[in-house]
């Protein structure tokens, strides 16, 4: 779903360097609002859209003529469509893609012309999904948007974590994930109103609309001065001192600014650095990374936040009223994920994933006994009572997800790779997001047909592992400064310690 975690802050810094939040650092805020606003609103929009018929009479006809017809086709197979499914997961399959070369625009361009190419894909492919009629421009609207996804989620929570000061940046990376929440419910509404207008053409005016914050993204990377990281790192140090004064509002930037100097000549030396993050003691943030993503998207979440109308379809509820139990989910959204932004630092990561696994694990169970016993392949029964359970348990799932594995699945990650394994680290977890993301978003309403169900207890018997995962496996990284994590975290873990002992690049083991 939308990015989501922390930014990793150096705890030490802000003892030696001055720094104000400065009206840039402010606009830097607004950035990322309209970076999270566009991800989350097109996470969301495209399962509101697939479930208006004036799109799927347009584009997909025989879909169409099954929701048509009455009693001829199961209650779970009826959007069973391998194309329908590729218009929502061809957003991440391209974003996955794209991240790849954002890697490299990012370093070589910089994070302000990044931001350019993100801002224009995203308008150019909103035109495209918006204003025309035949499907393969569609289709290449989405891998358009699906480029700007990639390029985005790359470089704009990188430009944050170098503009703002050490003490905020952790808050402005949950900032991001809740303005992604935010997306998501402004979309879902969208589409609640889109359905509504006769003629069908609401379905333009859903897609249409992620062309605002495109253009604020846009218009942002016109106005907003590069990194002094990235200048520095481009050879620019002139430019990179002067606007490093202007982000932190104060003349003494010295300390700070030699800092990034080193840390750009470190960075420099490292030629091969995915091979450097295969070597045995950057494994165990590596795995962990790997597995967080896999796991995050295995939750289910995504494929209710894709398919949140025609899930609640599916389960009986009118089309109004899918729409409708899908808005009330998305505000549990957002309350939830401010949530974690008070707790995560507080009772910390572990006890958070813990308690949210509990929660979810639960709530789906419920779900899938209510479906089990009143929906049938021709026929439900559900009734307003169960339907009101139904729509309080996914409730009660999301808000777990929304304060645990949304933000920390990006957190952890984010803090446990040492500085030369960093950037690296990232864009592989980035990748494996994005690939688990198509997976799901590809195979979703497949598995619905087939599993019907038992589809929530495919995903509660993952969250059962995954909460295994959490206790015997990730460590709490709560108040561990970013540069003391492998001797404070990894070296005394019970399991991950024996990667972090010496002897072992002494005798050669890599």
């Amino acid at each position: 779903m939308a990015k989501q975690g922390s930014l990793a802050t150096e705890s030490t810094a802000e003892d030696r360097v001055e720094s104000k939040i400065t009206p840039i650092v402010i606009f830097s805020c607004v950035l990322a609002a309209t970076g999270g606003l566009m991800f989350g609103y097109e996470v969301a929009i495209s399962g509101g859209v697939t479930a208006m018929p004036g799109f799927l009479k347009k584009f997909y006809p025989d879909v169409y003529a099954r929701t048509q017809k009455q009693n001829t086709n199961s209650n779970y197979c009826k959007y069973n469509n391998q194309s329908l499914q590729l218009f929502t997961s061809m957003l991440y399959l391209a974003a996955l893609v794209a991240s790849f070369f954002a890697s490299y625009t990012t370093k070589r361009l910089g994070r302000k012309k990044t931001m350019l190419i993100a801002g224009v894909f995203f308008i150019v492919g909103t035109v495209l999904n918006a204003a025309f009629n035949h499907l393969s421009v569609v289709i290449l609207g989405r891998i358009l948007l699906g480029c700007g996804v990639g390029f985005g989620n790359q470089v704009v929570p990188l430009f944050l974590s170098e503009i703002a000061p050490t003490r905020i940046r952790g808050g402005l990376n949950i900032l991001f994930q809740l303005n992604a929440t935010i997306g998501i419910l402004l979309a879902t509404l969208v589409n609640y109103g889109a359905a509504k207008i006769k003629g069908g053409w609401g379905w333009r005016l859903s897609l249409g609309l992620a062309g605002v914050p495109a253009l604020l993204l846009t218009l942002g990377s016109l106005i907003v001065v590069d990194t002094p990281n990235s200048l520095i790192q481009r050879g620019k140090l002139d430019e990179g001192r002067s606007v490093l004064k202007k982000i932190r509002g104060t003349e003494n930037i010295e300390t700070e600014f030699a800092e990034i100097v080193e840390a750009s000549r470190v960075a420099e030396e490292i030629k091969h650095p995915f091979r450097n993050l295969l070597k045995r003691k950057n494994r165990p943030p590596l795995v962990i990374a790997i597995a967080m993503q896999i796991f995050q998207q295995f939750t289910g979440i995504n494929a209710i936040f894709f398919y949140a109308p025609i899930l609640f379809a599916s389960m009986g509820f009118g089309s109004n009223a899918s729409l409708y139990a899908a808005v009330i989910t998305g505000a549990v959204n957002v309350l939830a994920t401010i949530v974690s932004i008070f707790l995560v630092d507080k009772v910390g990561r572990r006890m958070l994933l813990l308690e949210a696994g509990i929660q979810m694990f639960l709530s789906q169970i419920v779900v899938a006994i209510v479906l089990a016993l009143k929906v049938k392949d021709h026929s439900n029964n559900l009734s307003y009572g169960l339907s009101i359970l139904v729509v309080v348990m996914v409730c009660t799932f999301v808000s777990a997800f929304a304060w645990s594995w949304g933000p920390i699945g990006w957190l952890i990650p984010s803090e446990t790779f040492p500085l030369e394994a960093r950037s690296a680290g990232q864009s592989v977890t980035v990748c494996v997001n994005m690939l688990c993301c198509f997976v799901i978003g590809q195979v979703f309403l497949l598995m619905l047909c087939s599993f019907k169900y038992a589809i929530f207890l495919f995903f509660s018997a993952w969250v059962l592992v995954m909460s295994l995962f959490v206790l015997f496996l990730i460590p709490e990284t709560k108040n561990v400064p970013i540069e003391e994590m492998t001797e404070r975290v990894w070296k005394k873990h019970w399991f991950w310690k024996r990667f972090m002992d010496d002897h072992y690049e002494g005798n050669g083991v890599k």
